[in-house]
């Protein structure tokens, strides 16, 4: 079952994000399945909110292709097919390596420094078990996706990046929970050594390597996104 209703108590844009991220997670989890229909009133009552940041979500939702607005039938939740998952990594390559490519170059580099350090933290054998582990993962893989988005000197790539990555965020926290469900931490140490070596190629303003980097980041990701989701939710009988 989705998780209980709770009072939202932040600005109008963090009530909406918070409620697309919630909705993300309970699809992808299985706990909302597809073909259900997503009922604006009962989600005002879960939320705690008004009708407006609930029919925001879902227009946010279906924008990314997770529901379906259909005339006279409301929001419909679709089925999310490893295929479905392919594809969106497709696109999501397509917009990374191109952001990495161009925002090399651009980024002091004290920063990329930093963000190196805190991956080889990462991927010491030391630190690679336990929440705090993820978190920091969580974090710092958040940092530097953000940071070559916010750096590829493209506003229009840059908004396209920020509008889809609420769903690569959440394929991403899910699949983490999936494997640290199962004491399982090795993809995580895998992206920190997949995130350096983008780190690396940044430091040397090698926008060739730099997008190859990113490009082998994101392919090694599929199967992971696609192992975590239920198999209710990845029903080969799709659309």
């Amino acid at each position: 079952m989705p998780r209980p209703a709770r009072q939202l108590e932040c600005d109008h844009g963090q009530r909406r994000r918070t409620i697309v991220e919630s909705l993300l997670t309970d699809v992808f989890h299985g706990q909302i399945q597809a073909g259900q229909h997503l009922v604006t009133q009962e989600l005002a009552d879960r939320f705690g909110v008004s009708h407006t940041p609930i029919r925001e979500a879902l227009i946010t939702l279906a924008g990314i292709g997770v529901i379906d607005l259909q005339p006279n039938r409301g929001a419909i939740v679709r089925r999310v097919s490893a295929r479905d998952v392919r594809e969106i990594c497709q696109v999501r390559k397509a917009l990374e390596c191109e952001a990495t490519r161009t925002a090399c170059g651009r980024i002091d580099r004290p920063i990329l420094q930093g963000l190196a350090e805190d991956l080889k933290r990462l991927t010491s054998p030391t630190s690679r078990t336990g929440a705090r582990f993820i978190t920091k993962a969580r974090e710092v893989d958040s940092r530097l996706h953000d940071l070559i988005a916010g750096s590829c000197g493209n506003t229009f790539l840059a908004n396209e990046l920020n509008r889809l990555k609420i769903l690569f965020r959440t394929f991403r926290d899910v699949s983490w929970e999936h494997d640290s469900e199962r004491q399982d931490y090795h993809r995580l140490t895998e992206e920190s050594h997949e995130h350096l070596a983008i780190v690396d190629a940044l430091l040397a303003e090698n926008r060739t390597e730099s997008a190859r980097a990113m490009s082998r980041h994101i392919r090694s990701g599929i199967r992971h996104w696609c192992k975590a989701l239920p198999a209710s939710t990845t029903n080969p009988q799709t659309k």
